[in-house]
């Protein structure tokens, strides 16, 4: 049993002296109680897992034998530090080929990271003092806002409406937040929405960030994984490289989640205020993993690939859904649909999409996550667990009917 005085030295940030003892159960945690008790409920009933946010399928077969060549070379084995110059080379190729982005500088705009969380947890780091603030895209990824909070930062939520195509509404940003804000946080294709952002949106947001002295950090972890469209990038926009950054990540373009590998490209000074902070908390990823990457981003056909198959298994889930009264389209990016939660099911009213996400796992076997930040809606994702396009169709057209049964009432 832990010495009682050691309660008394958690930081404030992570709660002080409560710390283990909050009783809140977070959203994540309800929803991993409730597929635990829907699979009791019914042990043989299949649970369908449309929250998953994670690839279904291992990377490439050829990225996995990069790996495996690269693993066994001695010279690969040492730390990597801001990492290795073939990957930096290997990323302006590819910003070029798949987004049309020239003059990268190898040296000086572009540097890994050991996946784009880490990355974004420690962007405040470099920028964040006591009474700064980051404006935030709500709902999002929380991690740049978790530790602008624990760097005495304020988050100002930006509040993603349908209306808005889910696009952020810089003009309505009250002059006070302006004058403390250093960071936009950007992210398209967007989590949880799939929207995708126009060139005349991030036009609008660099001369928004010069207006206002502030950086904007893109979180580009669905950059390539676009529909009917060619996936554009931040940094192509003309006065992009001046006042921000975009984070790729090899995770979701390339089935690489476990992997852990990122990059940062861009302005040149927030990549080495990244570089520096960086370079004090972890020594590089393994250089094999590297030099796999560098194998990736030389084929971009993968995505492609790997596009057509959630293409595929969106266009289904969106008949599905649409079938049980639902509201569904197809995204632009990501592998998410994001549709209004319903408001009851038969006679059970719902107050929140956190109630009718536990609903229909309860009731349903079907898991989504939910989002209440700005509306009440749920998130279904296309990486849900089945074998080739027939099981797929299993999958979906047994969502559909198992939804229709609950008499879901919009």
């Amino acid at each position: 049993m832990a010495e009682s005085y050691i309660q008394e030295l958690f930081a404030k940030r992570i709660g002080g002296n409560t710390f283990g003892k909050d009783t809140k159960i977070y959203k994540f945690e309800k929803i991993k109680r409730a597929k635990m008790a829907a699979r009791e409920k019914n042990p043989g009933k299949e649970l369908f897992d449309f929250g998953v946010g994670e690839p279904d399928e291992m990377a490439a077969d050829m990225v996995v034998e990069a790996l495996r060549i690269e693993c066994a070379k001695s010279e690969n084995r040492g730390y990597a530090d801001n990492g290795i110059d073939e990957l930096k080379q290997a990323v302006v190729r590819y910003m070029d080929k798949v987004f049309g982005v020239t003059g990268i500088d190898t040296d000086k705009e572009v540097i890994h990271s050991i996946g784009s969380k880490p990355a974004l947890a420690m962007i405040p780091e470099a920028f964040i003092d006591k009474g700064d603030g980051v404006l935030m895209t709500a709902p999002g990824y929380p991690i740049i806002a978790t530790h602008t909070e624990w760097n005495g930062g304020v988050t100002i939520k930006l509040p993603l409406l349908k209306e808005n195509g889910f696009l952020p509404d810089l003009d309505a940003i009250k002059e006070k937040d302006k004058k403390r804000a250093k960071i936009l946080y950007l992210n398209y294709p967007n989590n949880p929405t799939g929207a995708v952002a126009t060139e005349a949106f991030y036009k609008k947001a660099i001369k928004f960030a010069k207006e206002n002295d502030l950086i904007i950090v893109q979180d580009a972890a669905y950059a390539a994984l676009v529909y009917d469209q060619k996936p554009l990038s931040f940094l192509s926009v003309e006065g992009a490289k001046d006042v921000g950054i975009e984070i790729h990540s090899f995770s979701k373009a390339y089935n690489m989640t476990g992997w852990r590998l990122a990059f940062v490209v861009g302005n040149a000074s927030i990549v080495s205020a990244f570089a520096n902070v960086k370079d004090n908390f972890d020594s590089g990823q393994f250089i094999a993993i590297q030099k796999a990457g560098v194998y990736a981003l030389e084929h971009p056909e993968i995505t492609e690939k790997i596009a057509v198959k959630y293409k595929r298994r969106l266009e289904m889930m969106v008949d599905a859904l649409n079938s049980a009264g639902f509201s569904a389209e197809l995204p632009k990016g990501s592998f998410y649909l994001y549709v209004n939660a319903p408001k009851r099911a038969g006679k059970v009213e719902f107050a929140s999409a956190e109630d009718a996400s536990g609903y229909l796992i309860t009731e349903a076997s079907i898991s989504t996550v939910p989002w209440d930040d700005a509306g009440a809606f749920l998130r279904f994702s296309a990486t849900f667990s089945a074998k080739g396009e027939a099981d797929e169709r299993r999958v979906t057209e047994e969502m559909g009917k198992r939804l229709k049964a609950l008499d879901l009432g919009f």
